[in-house]
């Protein structure tokens, strides 16, 4: 006798429609996402496809911002493998309810529609508040270096480029004295009137290749000019803010005003990338920073930022959280990363508890603050500037001491203990779960936008494990 299987017929029709919601689970993360987004303010989304006339009927925005973010959410980040898994992938399917748009559509709505979906995250923030999920007794904010969509060795120090620069000059000079040489050779062969004037190839090439170095060096040349008068210098001279020269009348200072220095790098694939220190060595990439509450670990504020130092981030970061939530924190914890004088300062300022370490301050961090010092020793006189600095270096040295004595006390030792595992799952979760270890876009204001999706994203799927967590229990 035959084994008695279950039907299989993969050839047999259906005699009436199949429901796409009858293939997944009542508790697929698909439906969650698409409940949630449904519950949002997406009237941002329409603003760009009101009253245009246009013809041709646009996907519906909702349906795009669905698609968008539950592939974001599960681990999908190129938009040619979105499009493809709207054919294959039953949930993108049932989001996009039978639509295919290719993945020019899905990136050009994706980059149109950046600043929109950091304002999404700050509402599903909102909500997560709402659904009591979020508890901001004690926060902790962390920072990790993401890979930008460009190559480190597509990147140039200021001196090659000077160098490249004068090379490239001199070779097109070469080949246009040839050119000429050619041209006056070919009229006294076949005449004047003979045709064949278009440039070079081999000399075509080297102009656009010295065109991208001289706007390189422009862009390197403007980020120093502006530091360069952040700490008080002006154009032609050393003077100070207050105008003063430097001591013996002779300038401080190794380069020229808005000249970088020789090993001042620029990336001719994304420029606003830079180049970072990580665990797998020097990278060219941007640094995410993210404030992670207590509560269920929800990323309450985020920012992608230039600086590889994570402490010129801090009090952006706390303002953030104040600005997203409507509250402040009552405790930020953080690494070793941001000790400063000025954060210090500033969490006393907002009667905000801070638990930061003060060892292991790396190189990066220690120079910034030489910086801001010297930006400080230059804002007046030189009388009054050493009285100023004498105040503030007691004041700054005032909240280093009250900060080391909080680090050393039971409390403080027990509250930074809990840092570890507030803040580093969810950069752990980005990585290894979504598996986006690099962005997908290019410049810091798509970067920006791009971050703000994944922790949109990582906070949607997180809030679903909560609900279903909660259901079972």
């Amino acid at each position: 006798m035959g084994t008695n299987y279950r039907p299989y017929e993969p050839d047999q029709p259906f005699l009436f429609p199949p429901s796409p919601r009858d293939w997944l689970p009542q508790d697929h993360l698909v439906y969650f996402i698409s409940d949630t987004i449904d519950q949002l303010d997406l009237s941002a989304f329409h603003l760009r496809y009101r009253g245009d006339g246009r013809r041709n009927q646009p996907y519906h925005p909702t349906m795009l911002a669905k698609v968008l973010i539950y592939a974001y959410a599960t681990g999908v980040f190129s938009s040619r493998r979105i499009a493809a898994k709207l054919v294959d992938d039953v949930a993108l399917r049932l989001l996009a309810a039978g639509n295919r748009p290719d993945f020019r559509t899905i990136n050009r709505f994706r980059q149109q529609h950046l600043d929109t979906f950091s304002k999404l995250f700050v509402e599903v923030v909102h909500l997560a508040q709402k659904m009591g999920l979020v508890k901001l007794g004690t926060v902790a904010l962390d920072g990790t270096k993401i890979k930008g969509n460009a190559s480190k060795h597509k990147a140039m120090s200021y001196q090659h480029m000077q160098e490249q620069e004068q090379r490239l000059e001199k070779e097109i000079q070469q080949l246009l004295e040839k050119a000429q040489q050619t041209d006056a050779a070919e009229d006294q062969l076949h005449g004047p009137d003979k045709s064949g004037d278009e440039l070079p190839l081999e000399l075509r090439h080297r102009e656009q290749r010295l065109e991208k170095i001289r706007e390189a060096k422009q862009a390197l040349e403007g980020e120093q000019a502006a530091a360069d008068r952040a700490k008080g210098r002006h154009p032609g001279d050393d003077r100070v803010a207050g105008g003063e020269r430097p001591q013996g009348g002779r300038s401080k200072f190794k380069q020229e005003f808005g000249e970088p220095e020789p090993t001042a790098q620029c990336n001719f694939t994304d420029p606003e990338s830079k180049i970072m220190k990580t665990q797998q060595g020097f990278q060219q990439g941007y640094n995410a920073q993210a404030v992670v509450e207590e509560g269920h670990q929800l990323i309450v504020a985020q920012q992608v930022g230039q600086n590889a130092a994570d402490n010129v981030s801090l009090i952006e970061m706390v303002d953030q959280v104040e600005q997203n939530t409507g509250s402040k924190p009552g405790c930020l914890l953080a690494d070793a990363g941001y000790p400063s004088e000025e954060n210090f300062l500033a969490l006393e300022e907002r009667k905000i508890e801070g638990i930061v370490a003060l060892q292991r301050e790396s190189k990066a961090v220690k120079e910034e603050n030489d910086k801001k010092e010297e930006q400080k020793r230059k804002k007046e006189n030189k009388k009054e500037n050493e009285k100023e600095n004498k105040k503030d270096k007691t004041v700054a040295r005032a909240a280093r001491e009250r900060m080391a004595k909080r680090l050393e006390g039971n409390r403080g030792k027990r509250q930074y203990a809990r840092r570890k595992g507030m803040v580093e799952p969810a950069f752990g979760w980005v990585k290894e779960v979504l598996g986006f270890r690099q962005f997908s876009l290019r410049g810091l204001k798509k970067v920006q936008g791009e971050w703000s999706l994944v922790t949109l994203a990582l906070n949607l799927r997180r809030m679903a494990r909560m609900e279903a967590v909660a259901a079972a229990a």
